[in-house]
């Protein structure tokens, strides 16, 4: 096989009938774990159909998620679940995709200043175990489910980045609540 690389420097992977998949870059068969591994690592690539070269990227990336969820840890709270589902096939569809990206982009931006607000609320706190874990699926969640970062944005007001973080924060301490 040949060294693929699309135009723009996007790793072309090869997913054969078999379910195999061939990294065109490194000469290589690899597995979703290593497709999950090259997006916390912020490495692009689009997954091809080996006999059709139909780009099949967004169903790979949704059998990681799903793989991921599977594994005990589940990020994606069954509520969540249940309005993404009944969100399909109603006349709004075409604004989530976009809502959910712009969401994360601004997740993504406010992490660190949202760690920090988390791990103050709860020093010294009997949930201080608890809250170190979800920082740490925060972490692993904001690598595996966002993209590299594209040309920044015009930054929000420092008004709304704080009225997020306390929304956030709120959100998180109800949780920290339920579980005592």
């Amino acid at each position: 096989m040949k060294k693929q690389k699309a135009a723009d420097g996007i790793v072309i992977i090869k997913k054969y009938a078999n379910r195999r998949l061939y990294n065109t870059d490194s000469s290589s068969y690899i597995t979703l774990d290593h497709l999950a591994t090259m997006t916390r690592e912020g490495r692009d690539f689009k997954v091809v159909d080996a006999k059709t070269d139909e780009d099949i990227t967004h169903n790979v990336l949704t059998q990681i998620i799903m793989e991921e969820e599977s594994r005990g840890e589940t990020m994606m709270p069954v509520n969540f679940l249940r309005q993404l589902i009944s969100m399909y096939g109603d006349s709004m569809q075409t604004m989530v995709p976009g809502y959910l990206e712009a969401s994360m982009d601004s997740f993504r931006r406010n992490h660190d200043q949202f760690k920090s607000a988390v791990e103050g609320a709860f020093a010294n706190s009997p949930f201080a175990d608890i809250a170190k874990r979800n920082l740490e699926m925060f972490d692993a969640a904001t690598q595996a489910m966002t993209p590299p970062a594209p040309a920044p944005a015009p930054a929000a007001s420092k008004d709304d980045e704080i009225a997020a973080l306390r929304n956030e924060l709120a959100k998180l301490q109800e949780k920290v609540e339920k579980l005592g």
